[in-house]
């Protein structure tokens, strides 16, 4: 994410068994001012990265590896980690773990509407319990997707229906 707001997300990997390998999905988007506000804070307090994260715990169970990562014209630093103790590296990594669930329920909801219309209600459901039970981290990225299948008269009326009050809720401050 630049200081513009420009972002850019990538993601590969099967969505279904039936999806090919090479189903990879880009999205170019515009993270909102309070987005901006809260990743970049977050950098500063976790000291742009500069150094290591990592707890080197042993004994604690692979989650995964994160990397985070920070450049400006006067610093630059990257970590990668596991587990860190450091509680604004684990803020800003879950801050983005939220918004890449955003942004993967777009990526399924293109590939749904390209290969798989009747799919398209189970997953704008879910979308709905998940935006029920937490805001959904910049949901107005993947307003596209949403306008596409609302003005698309072969999607069911119901699917249709969904994504209009996704994209209402999309609109709400």
């Amino acid at each position: 994410m630049q200081s513009d707001g420009a972002a850019h997300y990538e993601s590969s990997g099967r969505l279904s068994p039936d999806s090919d390998e090479t189903d990879n999905f880009d999205l170019d988007f515009t993270a909102s001012p309070a987005t901006r506000q809260k990743v970049f804070e977050l950098a500063g307090k976790a000291g742009y990265f500069q150094r290591d994260l990592d707890s080197h715990y042993k004994n604690i169970a692979f989650t995964g590896k994160k990397t985070l990562s920070y450049k400006d014209g006067k610093r630059s630093g990257e970590s990668t980690y596991n587990y860190t103790r450091q509680p604004d590296a684990r803020e800003l990594t879950g801050f983005f773990q939220d918004l890449s669930s955003t942004l993967e329920f777009g990526r399924r909801l293109h590939y749904d509407y390209r290969y798989q219309k009747l799919a398209l209600d189970e997953e704008l459901k879910r979308m709905e319990e998940m935006a029920r039970s937490s805001p959904m981290v910049e949901l107005p990225a993947i307003a596209s997707i949403l306008q596409q299948i609302i003005g698309d008269a072969t999607v069911l009326n119901v699917s249709r229906a969904r994504a209009q009050r996704l994209l209402e809720h999309a609109r709400t401050p």
